[in-house]
């Protein structure tokens, strides 16, 4: 793969490119698929190719290969490519080369090494948690991946990182009569620590106690968001608004740094250095070095996430020094570089949420997020293993529940979170409790 590379940068600055980056990824995968009680298909895959980005008079152009045979040609297409692109004025530059600080706990021999059959294992364990409690499994799956990126540039980058990561998931059913419900739980780790019988067993308890729910009135009440329900909702509205791309283009509601975003005591950072975090790497996909960065500051707007193109074009608009916060991060070697999180962490002080609340519903799960307005944070979703909460006591089930609102708005209201941190991908949050929360019975 380093010779491939190599061989990709000088075939490129040949064809005439002023500056070439070169991406390789190497990937052995894993993937199981449930359907109720049997294995539905097991696979194993390898795949590696490589993606090259060749700038020519600050025009960008990009093309990729999975035959190392290919190559030259490739090199040759995104210098091509660039040349019948129109010039970018914002263009700066490449990354140059750096440092890479050490992280922890983003390789797993053990993952390394796992056997096709040893996944399917884990999947059977996660079937037979759901069973456990009485409920019925309806799909589910199991992934594992063991990936290897290598980046080089011509302005000195040369970086290989090695990085493994497990996921699972099961959705379930339960019937009582006329009563009916669902659940679905899941973990994902970088390390081979999940227990696949516990996130079974989670997904069919929670469809047990959801079901005969009843009924509630619209009001304005007390939300309490399970992690799960939260991390969905930020995926769709706030994270985009965080992207550097987004504000320059004003497609962001985040545009002014030192606004009051969030209730008082809320932080939030970005940390591509955290230990384990499924986004965690010493550089990101350009290779500039990861960092961890301040993004809210006791509710207060502190910065943005860029990459290398909207640092170069927000340092040549202002008098500040902007560099890369290392938010560059791709789908796969086939992609260019777009502006993502890494390991974005909510922390609010800590406490039992539930047994502090008089009255108000506890919301597991939602669906429907992905309708939200990215750019206003306007949503309308519904709610899925939702219960009333009562004098500090989980109480009844509620069978249909419509939360609407702005992300915006709900950051302000949070008024209270739980202990339950977890992390959902790359959001790490607690159960978060928001107070005037509009519920649609």
């Amino acid at each position: 793969m380093i010779f491939a590379a190599s061989r990709a940068l000088e075939c490129a600055s040949r064809a005439g490119a002023d500056e070439v980056e070169v991406y390789c990824t190497t990937d052995r995968s894993v993937s199981i698929a449930t359907k109720l009680e049997q294995i539905e298909y097991a696979s194993e895959s390898l795949t590696r190719g490589i993606g090259i980005r060749a700038i020519v008079a600050g025009a960008v152009g990009f093309a990729s290969t999975n035959d190392e045979k290919t190559i030259k040609h490739a090199s040759e297409l995104a210098v091509t490519s660039a040349r019948a692109s129109l010039p970018d004025p914002d263009w700066s530059s490449l990354p140059t080369r750096s440092t890479y600080p050490a992280v922890h706990g983003v390789f797993d021999s053990d993952i390394a090494a796992i056997k096709l059959s040893r996944c399917v294992e884990l999947a059977v364990e996660m079937i037979r948690g759901v069973t456990s409690t009485g409920a019925t499994p309806t799909s589910g799956g199991l992934a594992v991946s063991t990936g290897t990126s290598h980046i080089i540039n011509t302005n000195g980058i040369e970086h290989t990182e090695e990085g493994t990561s497990i996921s699972a998931f099961i959705e379930c059913i339960v019937k009582d009569g006329a009563g009916i419900s669902t659940a679905y739980d899941f973990d994902v780790s970088r390390s081979l620590d999940i227990d696949a019988f516990e996130v079974g067993r989670r997904a069919g308890e929670l469809a047990k106690q959801s079901l005969h729910g009843g009924s509630i009135e619209t009001k304005k009440m007390m939300v309490l968001f399970g992690p799960l329900a939260i991390a969905d909702i930020l995926e769709y509205t706030f994270i985009p608004s965080l992207s550097a791309d987004n504000v320059q283009k004003g497609r962001s509601m985040l545009s002014e740094i030192g606004a009051e975003v969030g209730a008082g005591e809320l932080n939030i950072t970005d940390d591509g250095l955290r230990r384990c975090g499924i986004g965690t790497a010493q550089a990101d996909d350009e290779g500039t070095p990861s960092q961890k960065t301040t993004i809210l500051r006791d509710g207060i707007l502190e910065g943005h996430l860029h990459d290398a193109y909207t640092a170069g074009k927000a340092d040549a608009d202002t008098d500040t020094d902007i560099v890369s916060t290392g938010n560059a991060v791709r789908s796969g070697y086939g992609a260019t570089p777009a502006i993502g999180v890494r390991n974005l962490v909510f922390e609010y002080p800590a406490s039992d949420v539930v047994a502090e609340t008089k009255s108000g519903v506890l919301i597991h799960s939602v669906i429907g997020a992905h309708t939200a307005n990215q750019y206003s944070g306007d949503f309308s979703i519904e709610a899925r293993n939702s219960f009333l909460v009562e004098n500090g006591v989980v109480t009844k089930p509620i069978k249909s529940l419509m939360i609407a609102g702005n992300i915006f708005d709900l950051l302000k209201k949070i008024d209270g979170a739980g202990t339950d941190v977890r992390a959902v991908g790359e959001i790490i949050v607690p159960t978060l409790r928001v107070s005037d929360v509009q519920v649609v019975g």
